[in-house]
């Protein structure tokens, strides 16, 4: 009797926890939208830092191999001796010029480079004392150096003010002062802004005189803002139009590549370019260019912008002048689309650079069906190609957009 009641309370007992159980389940997958969405939250949470982690690895190892290039290079040419790791950070900082001051005291350049250049400067006729410039309003403000309008020698010019602080007591400021007009001081080209003088009485008056144009740049004048964000704030200009801004910058960038020694821009992006008062284009700001003889190759490390550079800039590994070309079919296609580049994504620029380092990531392309609209995709394609030697040259990049323009008129 007692085997009985016993099985009768474990039956009773399983029944009761079975129950139990099953209304725990119940109660374990029935949740509140405000629940799901907190969970959605955190697991898109974890996915971005997972991302992030990603990332940083990445550029953490690729920054390793540069780094050790460079103490190899260092150490091969006799000058690892100079390299400390005590040196103050002298990045650019934001320097007010609203109430200019000549009180400082000059100094001589100390780099040889920007002696040379200063010598070439005199010797040209280009060369600027600070009194003969007089300074308007500012109309421009970067990282390193702020614009203003002015005056001289009765010409109205643009003024490119250097921050002080980018000439830091290692001498990279000038060497970099020294790049930028050296390079800019060699152009002569209809598309390419065109430099009237040039102050060296650094660290406090680095100047660089230019022809003064309208202001807008071709971000501003495709986009109407310069965030990188879906939308309009201004009518998109005509085709036409948009193509002939393109055929501007690639015949300035095949001048650019055609010289001797080539010259690589390295930073070009919409913001760089410049439209005169027609609205014609100017490449514009030098600062990151480079001289590279016949068949030689460059490892300088990043220079540009995420968005715009070429995958190979990105590795750190060596690179020619078909790095300008891939940026180049960044633009065009922001000029076809009328959109940012990767705007349709919810990437921050670390991710970009990650991805399209890898092959695995470029702007969305055009999505019109005609014969002219594929022709400029291919084009686009071609210029933005991983491998860098498929990339077309800028001469071969000028025909087939002159081709695809006497088409649309």
């Amino acid at each position: 009797m007692s085997s009985e009641q016993d099985d009768r309370q474990r039956r009773g007992c399983c029944s009761s926890l079975a129950g139990f159980l099953s209304v725990l389940s119940e109660s374990q997958h029935t949740s509140t939208p405000g629940l799901d969405k907190k969970i959605n939250e955190l697991k898109e949470e974890v996915r971005r830092q997972k991302e992030l982690k990603e990332t940083y690895k990445a550029r953490l190892e690729r920054t390793q191999d540069y780094l050790r290039y460079c103490l190899e290079v260092a150490k091969e040419n006799g000058f690892l001796h100079l390299m400390s790791d005590d040196r103050e950070s002298t990045l650019p900082t934001q320097t007010d010029h609203r109430q200019p001051s000549f009180q400082a005291v000059d100094v001589v350049p100390s780099d040889p480079r920007l002696a040379a250049v200063m010598d070439q400067a005199k010797l040209n006729g280009w060369y600027v004392e600070p009194e003969e410039i007089e300074l308007h309003e500012q109309i421009g403000r970067g990282t390193s150096a702020d614009i203003y309008r002015g005056t001289w020698r009765g010409l109205g010019v643009a003024i490119k003010w250097i921050h002080p602080t980018v000439f830091d007591a290692s001498g990279s400021g000038q060497a970099w002062f020294a790049q930028e007009l050296h390079t800019l001081s060699r152009q002569r080209h209809p598309y390419v802004l065109q430099l009237m003088g040039a102050c060296f009485h650094t660290p406090q008056k680095g100047w660089l005189v230019t022809e003064l144009l309208s202001g807008k740049t071709l971000a501003e004048w495709l986009h109407g803002h310069k965030e990188r964000r879906r939308g309009r704030s201004v009518p998109l200009p005509p085709l036409a139009q948009r193509m002939e801004k393109g055929l501007e910058v690639a015949m300035a960038l095949q001048y650019l590549h055609q010289q001797k020694p080539t010259v690589i821009h390295r930073d070009l992006k919409p913001s760089n370019i410049l439209l005169d008062t027609a609205t014609h284009a100017r490449v514009t700001d030098f600062g990151h260019a480079r001289l590279l003889a016949d068949g030689e190759q460059a490892l300088t490390g990043e220079m540009g912008t995420y968005v715009y550079m070429a995958p190979e800039v990105i590795r750190c590994e060596p690179y020619t002048e078909k790095c300008d070309v891939y940026s180049f079919g960044i633009i065009l296609n922001e000029l076809i689309t009328g959109e940012h580049p990767y705007a349709e994504t919810s990437f921050g620029p670390a991710k970009i650079a990650l991805e399209v380092s890898e092959g695995r990531l470029r702007p969305k392309l055009p999505e019109h069906d005609d014969h002219d609209c594929r022709e400029l995709t291919e084009l686009i394609c071609c210029s933005w190609n991983d491998d860098a030697s498929a990339r077309p040259s800028f001469e071969a990049i000028n025909l087939a957009l002159r081709k695809i323009i006497d088409k649309l008129k």
